[in-house]
């Protein structure tokens, strides 16, 4: 017992102290593992994290590809359809030319100043129906791509708020169905009211540029070119800044109807509809600097499809652009144009080429992406 008494007297600070370190070793081995398995946890979160992003960028993408696909095989087709009957049907130019025609092979028919006034008719209103057919396919394409790219947000987001991560997105029904086909329907309503003031308006400008053009003066590729990008920045430059948003779609759009063309209810809609926000949402679009450098862009390579093709014409038929030909033989070349302007989406060149030009393609993904981002 003394001894023990001894030994412990002896060793009792070195007892204390290895003690003190056992404990604090065994205290400081308890909190490391606590903490790595804190740090393995938080991995294995981290790792769920990153696989429901990659479920959800793919879902993304695959939506928004979804979106691009009803643009280009339903809304615009459709729309594109609608349009082209109503611009054949407002600049209908066949009693002209026929006029002319008879008057070709019966001279006695017309007088020199009925014949001068009939030509000077048609150098206008040729232009004119290029020009209206060429604007309005351009921005109808754009417009119908801004839509769709809306109506996908609200649904994405309104799908996703509402399912946990383990479920797919597509399963679900949301949002009302009939503000949905309203919106779409809208697109209508550049051939239904929007070519009335838009015909005018071009025309207006087509005879301010083309005054004092003669029949007999040279047109090439370049000269044609400089006319028809001259006449559009005047045009787009009349009024105010975003006048041009109002022959794409209604001010006022709680008293917007949609066309004979539509399937849909010819109501109105009661006010803060969820229309009245995607068509809100569509005018902010459509107002923004980003749109506004896109559709200068649009209308650029659209004119230059024109004049390409206008030259590969002229060359099939043993004459060319490049070198030069009389408006009054451009006038014909232009009647003869005009519908492929208005031809088949899915076949449509200008809007192919426009769908393919990086700067659009860019565009509109950032939109799609932006708008998700809420």
């Amino acid at each position: 017992m003394l001894s023990l008494r001894n030994f412990w007297r002896r060793h009792k600070r070195k007892i204390l102290i290895t003690a003190g370190v056992l404990g604090s070793g065994y205290f400081l081995c308890k909190l490391y593992n606590a903490h790595q398995q804190k740090l393995a946890d938080l991995e294995r979160e981290l790792a769920r994290q990153r696989a429901n992003d990659e479920i959800i960028k793919a879902q993304l993408q695959g939506h928004f590809e979804n979106v691009q696909l009803i643009a280009d095989t339903t809304s615009l087709p459709h729309a594109m359809q609608y349009l082209r009957a109503r611009i054949a049907e407002v600049l209908d130019l066949s009693q002209l030319t026929e006029r002319l025609q008879k008057g070709k092979g019966q001279p006695t028919t017309l007088t020199p100043s009925e014949k001068f006034e009939l030509w000077d008719r048609l150098k206008i209103l040729s232009f004119t129906q290029m020009l209206v057919s060429l604007w309005a396919v351009t921005m109808l394409s754009l417009y119908i791509k801004v839509q769709v790219n809306i109506l996908g947000r609200h649904l994405y987001i309104d799908t996703a708020r509402g399912l946990e991560s383990s479920l797919l997105l597509e399963n679900v029904d949301i949002a009302d169905r009939d503000d949905q086909q309203k919106f779409l329907a809208s697109a209508d309503f550049l051939a239904n009211n929007g070519l009335l003031a838009l015909i005018p308006n071009i025309q207006a400008v087509v005879t301010e540029v083309l005054e004092g053009k003669k029949l007999t003066d040279l047109f090439n590729t370049t000269s044609l070119h400089e006319t028809v990008m001259q006449i559009l920045n005047k045009f787009m430059s009349v009024g105010s800044p975003h006048q041009w948003i109002d022959y794409l779609m209604p001010e006022d759009c709680g008293h917007f109807k949609v066309g004979p063309s539509s399937s849909i209810d010819d109501t109105i809609l009661p006010d803060s509809t969820s229309f009245d926000q995607l068509m809100v949402e569509a005018r902010a679009v459509l107002s923004s600097a980003e749109f506004g450098k896109i559709m200068g862009i649009s209308l650029k390579v659209a004119v230059d499809a024109l004049v390409d093709d206008m030259e590969a014409q002229s060359q099939s038929t043993g004459a060319s652009l490049t070198s030069g030909m009389p408006l009054a033989k451009l006038l014909s070349r232009i009647l003869q144009i005009v519908p492929s302007l208005l031809g088949e989406a899915s076949q449509n060149q200008i809007i192919q080429i426009i769908r393919n030009e990086p700067e659009v393609e860019l565009f509109f993904t950032l939109l799609y992406a932006n708008n998700l981002v809420d």
